[in-house]
């Protein structure tokens, strides 16, 4: 097992409550959506993934050993964050260097590579997403997608074997999201964990085989493969999470939800959701 999260509690400032009871287990090589509205806790779980922060209650364990703030020191640190990769849900948070370039490198220089792999993941990282020519830019140079994308790069550059995202295509152009999920999809079929926290049904049917659904109450209220919990349309209006969309046809305006599930037929007959 790669992560299990037996109930989990954790409150900002000893007040607000962020995670109530979260228990859930992730195996190796999973795609794993946390979905629910703002504030039902996805982030906070994230960052709990990723060492950040630490339960109040309950316990979090990756790899059979838990995560602590003692077991998370030393070599034990530095291993830990070569194998986990967190993408912030602001990417400001994480490009804090003069250029892009030494924000990009920054990640491999602290895991110890040689200056030569160190190079060449950064240039490989940079030229998939799209950013190698801004590599002397400064940081608040950067327009918001530029800004996500130089934070991607700079955690593929460290080549984790699990990538923790929050709210991944947030500020990024339609393009810039296929993209994205292009390099999911890639991460995925390298032997990748992808584990994304977000409120976009539009991804999920993309890149999950499995959903845990967030609540208000900041607990897990429904968890199942992508297509059951995208099919479930009543329970995404009462979860805050159902699309409306709104148009006028001659005059009269209409108002209706949008299926996110979509069945196409292949010239070879197979039927594809």
């Amino acid at each position: 097992m790669l992560y299990e999260i037996e109930n989990v509690s954790y409150s900002y400032a000893g007040r607000f409550v962020a995670l109530n009871r979260v228990s859930m287990t992730i195996e190796s090589g999973e795609r794993v959506v946390l979905l629910g509205p703002n504030g039902s806790g996805k982030s906070t779980l994230i960052k709990i993934m990723d060492g950040l922060l630490f339960p109040d209650s309950g316990a979090v364990r990756f790899m059979g050993r838990e995560l602590t703030e003692s077991n998370l020191c030393g070599s034990a640190n530095r291993d830990f964050r070569r194998r986990v990769g967190l993408l912030f849900q602001n990417p400001e948070i994480q490009l804090f260097m003069p250029t892009v370039w030494e924000d990009v490198m920054f990640g491999p220089a602290q895991i110890g590579l040689c200056a030569d792999e160190a190079r060449r993941r950064v240039e490989w990282s940079m030229e998939l997403l799209g950013i190698s020519d801004l590599r002397d830019r400064a940081p608040h140079e950067l327009s918001v997608g530029e800004k996500k994308r130089a934070a991607i790069a700079g955690v593929l550059a460290l080549d984790p074997d699990v990538l923790l995202l929050d709210e991944p295509t947030a500020g990024l152009d339609p393009l810039s999201c296929r993209a994205l999920i292009d390099i999911i999809f890639d991460a995925a079929e390298s032997g990748k964990t992808i584990i994304t926290a977000t409120h976009d049904l539009h991804l999920v049917g993309e890149i999950a085989d499995r959903v845990y659904v967030f609540g208000g109450d900041k607990s897990v209220i429904a968890s199942g493969n992508a297509e059951e919990i995208l099919r479930d349309e009543e329970r995404l209006r009462r979860w805050n999470l159902a699309h409306i969309h709104r148009h006028r046809h001659g005059g009269v305006r209409h108002e209706h939800e949008h299926n996110h599930v979509h069945e196409h037929l292949h010239e070879n007959g197979h039927t594809h959701l």
